[in-house]
């Protein structure tokens, strides 16, 4: 439970409250213009004390944002939470105005244990008298207790945590260059595994303190930062090379190298990648285009953008990020920053270096970033997401196999019944950038800023009880719409809808669960029909009738029951094409009038067996219906 699976949850979580600090520094950047030339003197002060205070109120947010995010979203979580950052807060505060403040670190334990309370007590039951105080509402009286004693604890244990807290800062911070190196270097290689978040929380809202003119005290690179501290920005000013101009370099490199026909596709989204890197700050879609096809050079990249950070410390270089280190947030926060221009001639430099970098290396090891393959990880299907959600979701095991499924910006978190039933080869063909297995069932699938909407859509499907009938390829090759079969009878639909295939091994096997009704004397097609009355024909080949069985072996036999992936019959590839008209092998429903709605994977290379290649919904009146 409280594995890995479960930090890449609290991580996702804590990017929930990050939402809401770029309003600050906006806040903050409007305060600093000449307001008095158009008479609003009231309005820097007002606007400033805007943004401070969402500083000033940061460990509130987190507590709140981490107890939806982790129950998810719970409102009564998220109630419970705030209830018990007020006692926390009061308690505290009324023992030693000057002792123990609200922290990051106190709104992540009460988030925490908000969310772990309403999983634990959203279904307590007690006498019936007092019932009206169980269930859900027994959590926010939960809290309160829970909260209560921290705050005592918090008391006792506050001294000593003030002393490591300053121990820790001091260490990092006596390390020197090598210390924010160490930090950069580390946080890359978490960005894979998703948990570079929780490196984040700990330098960016916990090591270093900082008491403003107010009297407000302030942890963290990041409060410091917009609270005037002079000291802070070194955890985050060297992270603009990177986003503005690394990952932008990188992306131009994959475009550069990307074959001749798919340049313009290629181009397209990584132009688009490149851009969102440059303006936000979101970097997933250009990493987890070379994380897995060359993960030595994501080490490589990882210990160069360590060197970045190293080197804006050594140049004495503080600057500062709400969300993320893009051009807007630059340019924003840019009359805070120590130094800040620097960061500019550094990014080209930067973007010199990766850019003959990356070439090489792709070139020097034939490295299968997209645009160089067949097919390519990023397909251009944003659009398509209501269309595509469920094929994704059968691709993941299907509806019985998903436990919970959550988003950050960039990448759907999963926790699987069984994380073996996930077909990666499916994801990618769908648009997935990246599958990464943590192990015990979680799962995290790369789909760039899209992640949130296709989660939607996959709810939405979750929620409904309309059977998806999906169908696994029936071969290995490349799947073709059937309008471009060479045969009239298939192209025009007079058989019935579906899709095609050109294979490039000779076995056949079963795209659906269902029994065998048909096979031709010359064994070159198979007819299935499934338990919801849908009749299926796969035709090995066109005009094959011809080579009266000669070639193919079947390998089933009528009244058989079949199962998706299970040999159905091989075929000879070599006597096909010497007699046959094509290898096209149509996979089309007969019946096809009964048929609700139809969906279709991109059309590309395939595996066999390979799920979600396409997908159908039967009418309702012919549901159940048994041949």
């Amino acid at each position: 439970m409280y594995g890995i699976g479960y930090l890449q949850r609290l991580g996702r979580a804590m990017m929930l409250p990050m939402t809401v600090l770029p309003a600050a520094a906006i806040f903050l950047m409007l305060s600093r213009l000449p307001w008095d030339s158009f008479g609003w003197t009231q309005a820097p002060e007002l606007l400033s004390a805007a943004g401070m205070a969402i500083f000033q109120y940061v460990p509130y947010v987190f507590a709140i944002g981490i107890a939806l995010g982790m129950s998810n979203q719970s409102v009564t979580a998220g109630m419970a939470a705030l209830v018990g950052m007020f006692i926390f807060h009061v308690v505290t505060h009324t023992y030693d105005p000057d002792g123990v403040q609200p922290s990051m670190f106190a709104g992540a334990v009460i988030g925490i244990a908000s969310a772990w309370a309403n999983d634990r007590f959203k279904s307590f039951q007690l006498p019936e008298a007092l019932q009206f105080l169980g269930g859900s509402r027994f959590v926010p009286l939960f809290m309160s207790v829970v909260s209560l004693g921290f705050s005592w604890l918090m008391i006792a244990l506050g001294e000593g945590l003030r002393s490591w807290a300053e121990s820790a800062g001091t260490l990092v911070y006596s390390a020197g260059g090598f210390g924010v190196f160490l930090y950069g270097f580390l946080h890359r290689i978490l960005v894979a595994f998703g948990l570079h978040h929780l490196l984040n929380h700990m330098f960016w809202f916990q090591i270093g303190e900082f008491r403003g003119t107010d009297g407000a005290v302030y942890f963290g690179d990041l409060p410091r930062f917009f609270a005037g501290d002079p000291t802070a920005g070194i955890f985050m000013a060297g992270l603009y090379p990177t986003m503005m101009f690394a990952l932008p370099a990188i992306a131009f490199a994959i475009i550069h190298e990307a074959r001749e026909d798919l340049k313009p596709k290629t181009s397209k989204q990584f132009r688009i990648a490149a851009l969102s890197s440059f303006l936000t700050g979101v970097t997933e879609p250009v990493e987890f285009a070379f994380l897995f096809v060359a993960p030595y050079l994501f080490l490589v990249h990882a210990l160069l953008s360590g060197g970045i950070m190293w080197l804006a410390y050594e140049l004495d270089i503080h600057h500062g990020f709400t969300f993320s280190a893009g051009v807007l947030e630059y340019l924003v926060n840019m009359p805070l920053a120590q130094r800040g221009w620097l960061l500019l001639p550094i990014g080209l430099g930067v973007a010199l270096v990766y850019y003959v970098l990356f070439r090489w290396s792709i070139r020097r090891f034939q490295l299968a970033t997209p645009g160089r393959e067949d097919a390519t990880r990023l397909d251009d299907w944003a659009g398509d997401i209501p269309y595509r959600a469920p094929l994704i979701l059968q691709a993941l095991g299907g509806k019985e196999n998903m436990v919970r499924m959550e988003a950050c910006i960039t990448r759907l978190r999963l926790t699987l019944e069984d994380d073996r039933r996930v077909d990666v080869q499916s994801l990618r063909h769908l648009g997935a950038a990246g599958v990464i297995r943590l192990g015990g069932g979680h799962v995290q699938v790369v789909f760039g800023t899209f992640s949130e909407l296709i989660r939607e859509e996959i709810n939405k499907i979750m929620q409904t009880d309309v059977r998806q009938i999906q169908f696994h390829s029936p071969v290995q090759g490349r799947m073709i719409p059937i309008e471009e079969v060479d045969d009239p009878i298939f192209a025009q639909k007079l058989v019935g809808r579906g899709v095609a295939f050109i294979p490039d091994k000779g076995e056949l096997v079963a795209p659906i669960q269902g029994k065998v009704i048909h096979i031709h004397p010359s064994k070159h097609a198979i007819g299935l029909v499934t338990k919801d009355g849908l009749e299926v024909l796969l035709h090995v080949g066109i005009n094959t009738s011809q080579l009266e069985g000669k070639g193919f072996t079947a390998l089933v036999a009528m009244g058989d029951e079949v199962s998706p992936g299970q040999p159905l019959l091989k075929f000879h590839i070599p006597t096909l094409k010497q007699h046959a008209k094509s290898l096209e092998t149509p996979m089309v429903i007969t019946n096809s009038d009964i048929v609700k709605s139809w969906r279709f994977a991109p059309y590309k290379a395939v595996k066999k067996g390979q799920a979600a290649v396409m997908s159908v919904v039967v009418k309702e009146r012919e549901k159940g219906a048994e041949k």
